[in-house]
């Protein structure tokens, strides 16, 4: 699944956390201050945030594409020379550019934060009658968004078509991989549909789940900071009092519960929609013998087929309540948790409109990004159960034993166990 897209995978992705890392480090620590030696230095202290989308080519945001474009070529460049792949333009820079378009998008969001700030404390004063203002003035400030807005939409597309490509430059990367060694994977059961139909699905899954865990660590990387600024106007939190850094605790401690909540609920559901697919290919299979065959696909062996996909979908969908009883409960208190939060800091007018709309988007952004494993629950639970049926191929092909489930299938098969007669594991 992957050293068909990647160099040496795991070398690959240890190396490509560990120099991000570095880069990221580096930044914080000194990376932004040498942008002075190029004439585009990062901004004094204390420096109010630029408003608007002109924010987007400030100097401390010019230094940060060069920084970002040296820090990709010198990755390629030594994996290039180190271990050349015949996918590594798209695995490599092509993986870049997705990363750069998703930062961007959220440095976007980032602004639209800020200007929230100061237009809604206009509109506060407008609403109380403490501003004079003009209708131009008011619509100066609302095309501030609309520009922003519009930027980010425009990359969201841009961003979609590129992903979309990648992620079938990969299906072909792993479907050509397969298929050089077919003689040897034909004996797997299902291996056709391994092969067309899980190569797609994994292909799709990482689409949504890859993108989405990008944006979550860039989304939390660049708020994080903000939620911290803003913390001046929280003093304490309902029940636990006056803490440090409340605002990143309650968001932690919110996310962590909830995470785990989720885990706990969502445990069995990996294996059984294994087992769903499982089921659902031999009934397939069947069906498909019987085009072509009169003895085949017979009432009596469908209707057994069909039963074994029955009793297990109804398995999941039970398992499945308790799932999204605790999921929907969780996130429907999510939706008041930060104001939840805020209480006390209201009651006691400390925060003014504009720091509430700031907060409010601030907070919902990092402890979405914190949600990350609940919000992709499902979504992951999917994943591992189309792994487990390509890791077969991968294990055929290391020479390493086949999952337990392959293995039981083909020694009852082996043994003259008709597939009608295989049990609904």
């Amino acid at each position: 699944m992957f050293v068909s897209f990647f160099p040496r995978p795991k070398l690959f992705f240890l190396s490509a956390a560990g120099w991000s890392l570095a880069l990221i480090l580096f930044w914080f620590f000194a990376g932004a201050e040498l942008g002075a030696l190029v004439g585009l230095p990062p901004d004094a202290p204390g420096t109010p945030p630029i408003i608007g989308i002109a924010v987007l080519w400030s100097k401390p945001f010019l230094w940060f594409y060069i920084y970002y474009a040296l820090g990709v070529a010198l990755f390629f460049g030594f994996w290039r020379w180190f271990s050349p792949h015949p996918w590594q333009e798209w695995s490599i820079l092509v993986s870049s550019i997705i990363f750069f378009l998703i930062y961007f998008n959220v440095q976007i969001s980032v602004a639209v934060n800020n200007w929230y700030g100061p237009f809604m404390d206009y509109v506060q004063g407008l609403m109380g009658g403490t501003t004079n203002s003009t209708p131009g003035e008011f619509y100066r400030g609302s095309a501030s968004f609309a520009w922003l807005a519009l930027v980010g939409m425009n990359v969201s597309v841009i961003n979609a078509f590129i992903v979309s490509h990648w992620i079938f430059r990969w299906r072909t990367a792993m479907n050509d991989y397969f298929m050089n060694y077919w003689s040897r994977l034909r004996h797997i059961e299902g291996a056709s549909q391994r092969i067309q139909e899980d190569t797609m699905r994994f292909s799709q899954i990482m689409e949504d789940l890859g993108t989405s865990f990008v944006q979550s660590i860039m989304t939390l990387i660049a708020f994080l900071p903000v939620l911290i600024g803003l913390q001046k106007h929280i003093t304490e939190l309902p029940i636990i009092g006056a803490v440090p850094q409340p605002l990143v605790i309650a968001a932690l401690g919110w996310c962590l519960f909830g995470t785990l909540a989720i885990m706990i609920a969502g445990v069995k559901l990996p294996g059984l929609q294994f087992r769903n697919q499982r089921v659902e290919a031999a009934y397939r299979k069947e069906l498909v013998y019987g085009e072509d065959h009169d003895d085949r696909a017979q009432p009596v062996t469908t209707t057994q087929l069909f039963e074994n996909v029955r009793r297990n979908y109804f398995r999941l969908y039970g398992h499945y309540v308790y799932f999204n009883i605790v999921r929907y409960t969780y996130l429907q208190a999510d939706n008041i948790f930060s104001f939840i939060i805020l209480g006390p800091s209201l009651v006691a007018h400390r925060i003014t409109y504009g720091a509430l709309s700031q907060i409010s988007n601030a907070f919902g952004r990092v402890t979405n990004s914190l949600q990350f494993l609940l919000n992709s629950w499902s979504t992951i639970v999917e994943l591992q159960s189309v792994h487990k049926r390509l890791r077969a191929f991968e294990a055929t092909l290391e020479g390493a034993p086949l999952p337990d489930v392959d293995r039981h299938y083909l020694d009852r098969k082996a043994a003259g166990v008709a597939e009608k007669d295989q049990p609904a594991i």
